[in-house]
């Protein structure tokens, strides 16, 4: 059974750091391409960034470029998202998710994809 389990969110103040971590049990992460994803209350799910299988093509939205950074490690079945200069409206329920069918970029734009794979959520909130 395909289990992907979220982790390193909580609670921290605007210009802070947090990084999630994204881990797989029962497959190899190397033959998929990881998107991470934010759920905020009231509003739609949205792409925040994504990762080609082998880590070559990385996907950000506007709204984070420059800020957060995504990373895999296949050896340890795990992709990250190094969040810095957090704000207010990042706050949300990020998810990690899973596609052996879509590319990275396909993947961060259409959160509505049926994925292959996707974790429970980890709740990120940015407050003073």
């Amino acid at each position: 059974q395909l289990q992907l389990v979220e982790s390193g969110g909580g609670l921290v103040q605007p210009g802070g750091s947090l990084r999630l971590s994204c881990a797989a049990s029962g497959f190899t992460l190397d033959y998929y391409a990881i998107g991470w994803f934010r759920q905020a209350p009231g509003k739609e799910r949205e792409g925040v960034s994504c990762i080609s299988r082998g880590g070559g093509n990385t996907n950000y939205a506007d709204s984070v470029k420059g800020r957060f950074t995504i990373s895999r490690v296949n050896t340890e079945n795990t992709v990250y998202l190094q969040m810095n200069s957090l704000k207010p409206e990042d706050t949300a329920v990020y998810y990690c998710a899973a596609s052996k069918r879509f590319i990275s970029e396909a993947m961060c734009r259409n959160p509505s994809y049926e994925m292959d794979a996707w974790g429970k959520g980890t709740l990120v909130t940015v407050s003073s």
